[in-house]
């Protein structure tokens, strides 16, 4: 990928971490220790799969179509597969607040959305 998507990417994950900072934060500061830790983990079970897809999918240029292709499958497949295992650590978890931790993950996808519409 060329240094203008590397870029872009970055960005989108570095928005993604800071979101969950700061509902995450939101939550323990009014909600409580328990509500903040659910929604981190949310925000995490969202930007983790996207960080593992940005490392493998990022590779230098020039390579045959065939490659980036089965680089694509290959982030995509490895990062459902971590979505789905951190969610199910996740709901392990005792105290674990459902509600604060689809907030914390749903804000953490979002930045992607709005990344869009600001193109």
């Amino acid at each position: 990928m060329n240094s203008r998507k590397t870029s872009a990417v970055s960005k989108i994950l570095r928005y993604q971490l800071l979101i969950s900072v700061i509902i995450s934060s939101g939550f323990a500061i009014f909600e409580g220790y328990n509500f903040g830790l659910s929604s981190a983990l949310g925000g995490m079970a969202a930007f983790l799969p996207n960080l593992f897809f940005a490392l493998i999918v990022n590779k230098p240029a020039g390579r045959p179509a065939r490659k980036v292709l089965n680089s694509f499958y290959l982030g995509e497949a490895g990062k459902l597969l971590l979505t789905g295992v951190l969610f199910i650590i996740i709901f392990k978890m005792p105290n674990t607040e459902i509600l604060a931790l689809l907030v914390g993950y749903i804000t953490a996808l979002s930045v992607f959305w709005f990344a869009l519409l600001m193109r």
